[in-house]
């Protein structure tokens, strides 16, 4: 079967689930493909090409309930949600794609469906991209804390000074699915405020 490049990008996500990206070399993909590790070079230059042709390879198969008429913040929840499930699927490789800048582009599905709900909930055309980008950097940060261990850690954390009186917490607190709704109702609550102060002011200036 000849190589394409559809299918080499899925051999080398097969590869970076196993294994993950600091081990994935072209030598241990052409032994995957049964190729001539040269041949490769004539579909992705490098390993950095290759890496990038994966991530947007995930990016275009993301999908997302499009709940077009539930409320702008249940939408914004599900496709949190179903970001992080992708996350979740193959961690290894969103880990590293979560310390690329290029990590979302214009045309990707995540982002086009994001400032779509952002622009159904109001926010302002001129504002949308940095709304979005906000977003997009708590939510990615916290998916990065999740994959890295770091969350799990913080959690486990207890108060320097207990309240007077206490002993402490005696559980292991919130889990992480428990943070990540923390943090959506955190970033709802934001915007909420934030729209409708925009209203009331755009209502006190006529």
């Amino acid at each position: 079967m000849p190589l394409t490049e559809a299918g080499i990008y899925a051999a080398a996500l097969q590869l970076i689930d196993a294994d993950g990206v600091e081990v994935l070399t072209m030598r241990k993909l052409a032994a995957a493909l049964d190729a001539n590790p040269m041949s490769l070079y004539h579909h992705v230059p490098n390993k950095n090409a290759l890496l990038r042709g994966v991530v947007r390879m995930i990016g275009a198969q993301f999908r997302t309930l499009t709940l077009e008429e539930a409320p702008w913040q249940e939408r914004i929840r599900v496709l949190a949600t179903d970001f992080r499930i992708l996350a979740h699927r193959h961690p290894k490789l969103m880990a590293y794609s979560f310390g690329q800048p290029d990590l979302i582009q214009p045309e990707d599905p995540f982002w086009t469906a994001l400032t779509a709900i952002l622009d159904g909930a109001g926010v302002p055309r001129s504002e949308i991209p940095q709304i979005a980008a906000a977003l997009c950097a708590v939510v990615i940060g916290v998916l990065n804390t999740e994959l890295n261990g770091a969350l799990h850690q913080w959690l486990s954390l207890k108060p320097s000074v207990p309240a007077s009186g206490e002993d402490g917490p005696t559980d292991t607190g919130p889990d992480e699915d428990c943070m990540f709704r923390l943090v959506l109702d955190t970033l709802i609550m934001g915007l909420e405020r934030r729209l409708t102060a925009d209203r009331d002011g755009q209502s006190t200036s006529h």
